[in-house]
């Protein structure tokens, strides 16, 4: 198992950045594939990006796409989102998620607890 926290949410007014870390322990030896998803006030779980343990594949929701980056240092065993010109809609909870395998957006065998995003319009 491995386990997952993440860090850097917060309060950013629109069109700002803001980045997110996922630090993973636990068993880290193996090859996960990553990803950040979110939850806004109200509304489903959705999925924001992901990336392969090499960091050679990756995928993004069609609404961060140009503006978020997902990043992993695999040598620090955690990982990244940086965002940038965000929106109010960005706002949400965001979650850190490891698999075993590569799914893409339907990815999530382990899960952190979430950071807090919150952006001012």
């Amino acid at each position: 198992q491995v386990q997952l926290v993440e860090s850097g949410g917060g309060l950013v007014q629109a069109g700002g950045s803001l980045r997110l870390s996922c630090a993973a322990s636990g068993s880290t030896s193996r090859r996960y594939t990553m990803g950040w998803f979110r939850q806004a006030p109200g509304k489903e779980r959705e999925f924001v990006a992901a990336i392969s343990y090499s960091g050679g594949n990756t995928l993004y929701a069609e609404s961060v796409k140009g503006r978020f980056t997902i990043y992993r240092e695999n040598a620090e065993n955690t990982l990244y989102l940086q965002m940038s010109k965000l929106k109010s809609e960005d706002t949400g909870v965001y979650y850190c998620a490891a698999d075993r395998y590569w799914s893409g957006a339907t990815m999530g065998e382990y899960w952190g607890q979430g950071t807090q995003v919150t952006v001012s319009s």
